[in-house]
């Protein structure tokens, strides 16, 4: 394996931190050009469907964490074939998914929309949005398998370059169909579905040095049910495992209700600020799989052990480097996501919460990193499953006491109890590893 080093670390962490910076651009520039159009209703209807879509699509969001994992222990052991064929296995799994969703977009988006009722109008264009959108849905769940594929081979500029791409196509498209031909809410999806099925090209035309010189190889081993087994364990630990993050943060959400309109949109502006260092710091937790991985796969217990410190001290690093900027750049912030001077004030008072909490949950990121990289994914489960009973507990307790601080300490408490957890069965990376070696 190539030495393990600081600059090893950051040649794949770098990459992923400016592609996450792109993505939010994304979202604004849809807003931005169908607010050109100078009627509510299509923004909204735009809003709606992309949620829909979001909350259809991150059910299988697993295969970019699972894939990682399994390809980077492949790449690590020198079996080309397997890493090969652990894509193709993925790409099997997002094409039936996006076919599925397809089939049944009728059903779905009429329960969709009747979760998440709104005016005729905006209905009559999200169903036509959703309608144009559908059709990309196997491009959207297999390019999951292909960015967790290039994150295990250290391909990170590749996967930059594919994020980069599918939205200069999307804001470029958008600009023509809907500023240029008038085309609308239509123009938009039709821009959206065009990037995705170009950036699923781009996304396997990148993965192709590792695919075409094994690729019968790979073939043959695709439907090998040991390996079958091992990659839907994988994923559903996964899946199980983000379901109940996601039920967290919902639960945070919804019960930022309770405490008042002008609280709840201090409370969405603040979580913001957990996007931000979510963004900045998966970086260190992406190469913390790469790296995990590959020692697992060689069976290189010291690699493992640096891999491990080596992501954490730069996790922390930036964590550290966050918080201070939130602390004196945080008001600022503030006063550009909102200008409701009691929503400000809000945000303000709890600021303090959202400048620990990079330094609180840094540690239960890397770890995720890590054990994805080991593949425990069953102690991702089963911490996760901890974690969360300990929050149930904090939000019954809390809360009523402290108001909206208390809410906002539960969810510290939540990555309090993931990072300790965690790090209690942390060594079983190594000996993961280390079986690996006896076998």
């Amino acid at each position: 394996m190539t030495a393990l080093t600081h600059t090893r670390l950051l040649k794949i962490a770098a990459p992923i931190v400016l592609s996450n910076a792109t993505i939010p651009l994304l979202g604004a520039v849809d807003t931005g050009v169908v607010g050109q159009m100078g009627q509510a209703a299509p923004i909204g209807a735009v809003g709606v469907g992309s949620v829909i879509l979001v909350s259809l699509y991150w059910v299988f969001s697993f295969l970019r964490m699972g894939t990682s994992g399994l390809a980077a222990q492949a790449h690590g052991a020198g079996d080309g074939a397997e890493r090969g064929a652990i894509l193709l296995r993925a790409l099997m799994i997002g094409a039936a998914a996006g076919l599925v969703f397809i089939a049944a977009q009728g059903v779905l988006f009429r329960a969709a929309l009747a979760l998440a009722p709104a005016g005729e109008e905006v209905e009559t264009l999200a169903r036509q949005y959703l309608a144009i959108r559908i059709w990309g849905a196997p491009a959207t769940i297999a390019a999951y398998a292909v960015t967790g594929w290039l994150i295990a081979v250290e391909r990170t500029r590749a996967v930059l370059l594919l994020q980069l791409w599918i939205n200069g196509v999307n804001v470029g498209l958008d600009l023509w169909f809907v500023l240029g031909l008038g085309w609308g809410v239509g123009g938009v999806a039709t821009a959206t579905l065009i990037a995705e099925w170009t950036g699923l090209a781009l996304g396997l035309w990148l993965c192709r040095d590792g695919l075409i010189p094994v690729w019968r190889a790979a073939l043959a081993r695709l439907l090998d049910r040991a390996a079958l087994r091992v990659m839907l364990a994988v994923n559903r630990d996964i899946m199980i495992r983000s379901d109940l993050l996601q039920a967290s943060f919902t639960s945070f959400v919804f019960l930022s209700a309770r405490q008042g309109d002008a609280t709840l949109a201090a409370n969405q502006v603040l979580l913001q600020f957990l996007s931000i260092t979510a963004y900045a710091l998966d970086g260190f937790a992406f190469a913390a799989e790469t790296l995990v991985g590959q020692a697992v796969g060689a069976r290189a217990q010291a690699d493992l052990r640096r891999a491990g410190r080596l992501s954490m001290q730069w996790g922390f690093g930036g964590a550290a480097l966050l918080a201070a900027a939130f602390a004196l750049a945080g008001p600022a912030i503030i006063d550009l996501m909102t200008t409701a001077p009691e929503v400000r004030a809000e945000a303000r008072l709890f600021l303090p919460w959202l400048v620990a909490a990079p330094l609180i949950g840094v540690a239960s990121w890397i770890y995720d990193g890590i054990f994805i990289g080991a593949t425990l994914t069953a102690e991702m489960r089963r911490t996760m499953m901890l974690s969360v009973a300990i929050y149930a507990a904090a939000l019954a307790i809390l809360p009523p006491v402290l108001g909206n601080h208390g809410l906002w300490a539960a969810l510290m408490v939540l990555n309090v109890a993931r990072g300790i957890s965690m790090a209690r069965l942390a060594p079983r990376a190594e000996a993961r590893a280390e079986a690996r070696a006896v076998t």
